[in-house]
């Protein structure tokens, strides 16, 4: 025995075995570190591309120049616009529809076509049995002016933000009805 281990033994240690890595051990750590690592930076890119749209802030519609004001009376007309969306990376300038009248008051008003049954599209006098409502003709929803349902539909018509502006009736954010 070396003078190490003698020393060791009368002081009662046992003596401390080192375990070397193998090899095989070592290229095996080193290769699945360094797999992991480019694996993590191939994987980043993607997940950051796929959650990225979902990071953006949600920003108001903007305002739509539909109409002149002049051309808008107490029966409802119909009133086709464009607006332009993203959806995640998809851009699109899809055409929308506002049934647009003014009030007793004068106070004009844009209410969305589609109906709150099941999403057909809704027209001004579209039966004779329903005079002067909105009329869907897929399943006999009806609605008065201000967009309240009256049969089958379970909520009002939504409505257009609307401002008036040089002359022009322009439409915003889409939302519940706030007239009945």
């Amino acid at each position: 025995m070396n003078d190490h281990m003698n020393q060791e033994a009368q002081h009662g240690e046992k003596p401390v075995k080192r375990r070397e890595m193998s090899r095989r051990q070592f290229l095996s750590y080193t290769l699945g570190g360094a797999g992991a690592f480019m694996g993590a930076g191939m994987l980043f890119p993607m997940i950051r591309f796929a959650v990225d749209p979902v990071l953006q802030p949600k920003s108001e519609a903007e305002w739509v120049k539909v109409v002149e004001e002049s051309q808008i009376t107490e029966v409802p007309k119909s009133f086709k616009f464009q607006v332009h969306q993203v959806d995640g990376w998809y851009e699109s300038d899809p055409e929308l529809e506002a049934w647009i009248a003014r009030d007793a008051s004068g106070k004009i008003f844009a209410l969305n076509p589609t109906c709150k049954h099941l999403g057909c599209t809704v027209n001004w006098n579209g039966s004779p049995q329903f005079k002067d409502q909105y009329y869907c003709p897929c399943h006999g929803a009806h609605y008065t002016i201000d967009g309240q349902a009256l049969a089958v539909a379970p909520l009002p018509l939504d409505e257009y933000q609307v401002k008036v502006e040089n002359g022009f009736v322009y439409v915003g954010q889409l939302g519940p009805n706030t007239r009945v």
